[in-house]
């Protein structure tokens, strides 16, 4: 384990027992510290860039070696690029207003007895993700801005790279004067099961990855768990769609990154377009490398590979798209209401009203009209990052940055009032919001 942890037998619970024992040091530390942490990360990560590339060469050279599916290879994958990303991404969080300490509620609830409603950090966050080592800057970012203490742990298929990233990032923020318990690495897959087990001391876990993983999280914890499993993202090409952008749209949903769990994986048109629209489509998907698997009334009308129950509400996670016609925008609904994730989904209209009945109806943590499912992302939304996408329902959903990792307390301050004088009429209440 690494950061600020002790000696190299100190245990999960060990660290997040000092974690929670620091976290009110963390979470009262000023935004002028905790943001120049962060210029210190972004410095330190550009100037040891090599350092980075050179142990994501390891672990990308091993995952080949090993057999890693094409899309899992991709994800690891962290090169100028994802370098640049992940800069940008730190200098949006910089452009942020301090999500802790802001009163989100003033009321005064007698003469000289004021109640206050103000943002403040969770406190001790695990986070548990698969591949992806630009991840671990994201989420690291993001809960030093939000003054969180955070205990990561990586898929080992980017361990020298999210060892020597990690690196980088402690030493930056200790730098800055943020307690040494700011941030710590699990390196071992048996250290999951141990920071499962620290319930009162980690007080919420996100997990990112496949659905059997977040499942595994769930079923094996009683702390917390705000998250997403499968990225199962629909578009519905309605009647009145204008058909080049739709194109346009349903190519860059599926091909700008297949791997992502906000690209398309299932496209739902309309009877009445699919003559002219699926064509166009075959074509387009046909160009990108695209596969279709298309149900019988789609291979009626181009020649793609024949759809299998498997296909309804599979995340493919790779150049393969599953296509259906369907007879009415209700359809398309009760489909992806039944088959997604409620991860994000798309019509595609110039009708307002059926996009607004889409909108109302499809219960997703995104729904867009006439754009891409790639915009749903932390970054995109002016987050500055995200910390991971939640499509629960409960304290956040969507792309989860700086608002989703703060809570709040309620502070009442008075002069020796006490409540036996208001149960015994002596005192009345007079609720009053203050501006």
């Amino acid at each position: 384990m690494a950061g600020g942890t002790g000696s190299s037998n100190t245990t999960i619970r060990d660290t997040v027992q000092r974690m929670r024992i620091e976290s009110p040091a963390m979470a009262s530390t000023p935004l002028s510290q905790r943001d120049a942490a962060l210029v210190r990360v972004k410095e330190a990560l550009l100037s040891h860039q090599d350092d980075i590339f050179s142990a994501n060469t390891e672990d990308l050279a091993r995952a080949k070696r090993d057999g890693a599916a094409p899309a899992v290879v991709k994800r690891l994958l962290f090169d100028e690029h994802k370098l640049k990303d992940v800069c940008a991404g730190i200098d949006s969080l910089l452009g942020l207003e301090d999500p802790v300490g802001r009163v989100l509620l003033r009321r005064e609830l007698d003469e000289g007895l004021e109640l206050t409603r103000v943002s403040c950090p969770i406190g001790v966050i695990g986070v548990i993700f698969e591949a992806r080592p630009d991840a671990l800057v994201q989420i690291s970012a993001l809960c030093l801005k939000s003054g969180n203490m955070a205990m990561l742990k990586g898929g080992s298929e980017t361990a020298e790279s999210n060892r020597t990233i990690f690196s980088l990032v402690h030493e930056a923020a200790v730098a800055a004067g943020l307690p040494s318990t700011c941030l710590a690495l699990a390196e071992s897959h048996a250290q999951i099961d141990e920071l499962l087990g620290c319930f009162g001391l980690v007080d919420l876990l996100i997990p990112r990855g496949s659905n059997a993983f977040v499942r595994h999280i769930m079923d094996n914890t009683k702390i917390p768990v705000m998250g997403h499993s499968d990225g199962v993202c629909h578009i519905y090409v309605d009647v009145s769609a204008d058909l080049p952008s739709a194109i346009s749209i349903c190519v860059d949903a599926k091909c700008q990154y297949t791997a992502a769990c906000n690209a398309v994986e299932a496209l739902l048109v309309h009877r009445d377009v699919a003559g002219d629209f699926l064509p166009l489509l075959a074509g387009a998907y046909a160009a990108a490398g695209v596969e279709i698997r298309g149900d019988e009334r789609v291979r009626a009308l181009i020649d793609c590979k024949s759809a299998t129950q498997e296909d309804w509400g599979a995340e493919y996670l790779s150049p393969t798209i599953f296509v259906r016609v369907v007879d009415s925008l209700d359809e398309a609904i009760d489909h992806i209401n039944r088959y997604g994730s409620h991860h994000t989904d798309a019509i595609l209209t110039e009708d307002a009203a059926a996009a607004e009945r889409f909108m109302r109806l499809v219960d997703s943590a995104g729904v867009y009209q006439n754009v891409s499912t790639r915009f749903a992302d932390g970054f995109r939304y002016g987050f500055g990052a995200e910390v991971g996408i939640s499509t629960g329902k409960l304290h956040a959903r969507g792309p989860v940055g700086l608002d989703g990792l703060v809570t709040y307390k309620y502070q009442l301050r008075g002069h020796g009032q006490i409540v036996g004088d208001y149960a015994e009429g002596r005192s009345q209440f007079h609720f009053c919001d203050l501006t």
